[in-house]
């Protein structure tokens, strides 16, 4: 475990570093466009049901989650911005979230972190999504993201929670990239339906 926080941590300053210009080119966008803030942030659920505070680059108008499907995104919303667009498509919203694993509150690798009222509804053996740190990326994001059933994203976690080694993480890093390109809508399988039995094996 410390290895991996320290993995986690000098991974996530050199990615700040790296990414810093498009960091500020994205941001500028975003400020641009509405002069609203540039960062999201939302309260999600973290390790053993600790909340914190996520961070993301804005990508629809402020007060999104009180308009139309509330927390919910499909592609074409209206609520999001043009250059949420572009953000969205390429996950570049999703960078901040570098600067939650430089403080402890997420990983590079893990489930996704959920909103509290989600948290609510778990079975006993979906709570183990939360026996780990929430991660930018994870087992469930290479085997569908979005486009899959929440019950099958959430079996895919735990899956990972039971079965997480050196190797499986491995994986998970050398897919993302693809996985990135797929895009963050909930689409028509995305919310909170039944599903057939989850992809387990590496």
């Amino acid at each position: 475990m410390i290895g991996k926080r320290l993995f986690d941590a000098v991974s996530a300053i050199a990615g700040l570093v790296v990414t810093s210009p498009l960091l500020a080119a994205a941001a500028l966008a975003v400020k641009l466009e509405d002069r609203g803030p540039v960062l999201y942030r939302q309260t999600r659920v973290g390790k053993d049901g600790v909340d914190f505070e996520l961070l993301k680059l804005r990508t629809m108008v402020v007060g999104a989650e009180k308009m139309g499907a509330g927390f919910a995104v499909d592609q074409g919303d209206s609520r999001i911005t043009r250059s949420g667009r572009v953000l969205r498509k390429l996950s570049l919203d999703e960078l901040p979230q570098l600067w939650n694993v430089v403080r402890g509150e997420m990983s590079l690798i893990g489930p996704r972190p959920t909103l509290a009222y989600q948290v609510e509804q778990y079975t006993p053996r979906q709570r183990k999504r939360l026996d780990v740190k929430p991660g930018i990326t994870g087992w469930a994001q290479i085997h569908g993201r979005a486009a899959l059933p929440w019950d099958e994203r959430i079996e895919l976690d735990v899956w990972y929670v039971e079965n997480r080694s050196p190797r499986v993480e491995l994986k998970i890093l050398l897919r993302t990239p693809l996985a990135l390109l797929s895009g963050t809508y909930k689409g028509d399988t995305g919310g909170w339906r039944a599903s057939g039995a989850a992809r387990k094996k590496p």
